[in-house]
């Protein structure tokens, strides 16, 4: 378990739970097919961004620095980074909820304490620690399969409703769609994935000791090995994450929808609901699936985003390196994450600033894809080692599916 499980796990945050709660609340069944429809995009885009930093041992945001104009770096950085500094804070105040429901605690302390635990975990702890960690709250969030299995479920329509979409040309469905494919193939994923493949790469070569040089050396077989493991790892997490969605979904699906609660902007409100429906132990099962996603998520949104800036100003950057080595890039991290309290200070509507966010990276996504797309073509950057064409098909046929889903949403 590597890399992309953690990836996986993460993208099934906060704010993707609200969004695809909110999804099977308002829409019901009819919404499953998104999880198959979103599933093979997620592997090959992952898969092309964790090649791109395997191959050229560098991150995204690096690799854009070096081959690309400086207004495309700057551009895509600086929306990603506000992006996932909103979803921070969103994220933060969905955990302080979940924790105000299990423990009587105001919103702002638990707020402010738990975003204190994950500063002082990314800066102590190192990057080894720090994944085997992460990859063991992944799978805390299995929670949501068991809370789906507590309640009465219609296997038959769900079987029918995941493999035959029921599309609604309307504006409110099309704009859930959009958040679904956004908060589900998320811009920060790509360079967090970028930039993982890079660090994992430097600790296995900085396990083998420089008298033996020769074995650094990489022949063909040992990449083209290197990119089966992460490829590998990438469908196991991508998986992972597209599973505990659909359960997420079919939950909602059948405790909210039939009975028309289908609107929620706070996570009390949506846990008020579900305790009657679906019983007070399924309803702590979703609340620590939320703390868990949290915990999971906000490692990686504010990694991603020092990576991002990390990597365009030109600082050193990396888990791998104590917060003595690499300083700055540490304290944007610690910077996102204690920007994200704002949220919860100020008493926004969690849920709502959640589904925004989703719609946000929604609308980034396409120009992101295509960044990636012509950077996995790239012989600068890959060498021989371009993407294949069955990849940059799929990869191409998602770009073409959230530019028209997007235009369809303004149009409708």
């Amino acid at each position: 378990m590597g890399p992309g499980l953690i990836v996986g796990a993460a993208d099934d945050d906060p704010s993707g739970i609200a969004i695809y709660a909110l999804a099977g609340a308002k829409f019901g069944l009819s919404i499953l097919w998104t999880v198959l429809g979103t599933l093979p995009f997620m592997i090959i885009i992952q898969r092309m961004a964790g090649r791109i930093g395997l191959i050229s041992s560098k991150g995204l945001a690096a690799n854009l620095k070096r081959n690309y104009p400086a207004w495309i770096l700057a551009t895509i950085t600086t929306l990603i980074s506000l992006a996932n500094i909103i979803n921070i804070g969103a994220d933060i105040s969905a955990m302080a909820a979940a924790v105000k429901l299990l423990v009587p605690l105001p919103a702002i302390i638990s707020a402010v304490v738990l975003s204190l635990i994950v500063i002082v975990l990314i800066i102590i702890l190192p990057y080894r620690v720090i994944a085997k960690y992460l990859k063991w709250v992944a799978i805390t969030m299995f929670s949501y399969i068991l809370a789906a299995f507590l309640v009465s479920q219609p296997w038959r329509d769900i079987l029918f409703h995941t493999f035959i979409p029921q599309i609604q040309l309307n504006k409110e469905y099309l704009a859930i769609i959009v958040a679904i494919y956004g908060t589900t193939i998320s811009p920060y994923l790509f360079f967090w994935q970028a930039s993982e493949a890079v660090e994992e790469k430097r600790q296995v070569e900085g396990m083998i000791p420089d008298i033996q040089p020769h074995r650094k050396a990489r022949s063909a077989g040992f990449i083209k090995n290197e990119i089966g493991t992460m490829y590998t790892d990438i469908r196991v997490g991508m998986i992972f994450s597209n599973t505990i969605t659909f359960f997420i979904m079919i939950l909602a699906a059948a405790t909210l929808f039939p009975k028309g609660f289908n609107e929620f902007s706070t996570i009390e409100e949506m846990a008020t609901i579900l305790q009657p429906l679906a019983g007070s132990f399924t309803n702590v099962l979703f609340l620590i699936g939320i703390l868990a996603s949290g915990i999971l998520a906000i490692p990686v949104l504010a990694g991603s985003a020092a990576y991002a800036i990390a990597e365009t100003v030109g600082w050193r950057e990396g888990l791998d390196r104590d917060f003595r080595r690499a300083p700055q890039f540490y304290t944007v991290m610690v910077i996102a994450t204690l920007l994200g309290i704002a949220i919860p200070a100020f008493g926004l509507h969690p849920v709502n600033i959640l589904y925004i966010t989703g719609l946000i990276f929604g609308v980034l996504s396409p120009f992101a894809i295509l960044l990636v797309i012509h950077m996995a073509n790239n012989p600068k950057i890959m060498g021989k080692y371009t993407s294949r064409h069955f990849s940059n098909v799929i990869a191409y046929c998602l770009f073409i599916i959230m530019t028209c889903s997007i235009a369809a949403m303004f149009l409708f």
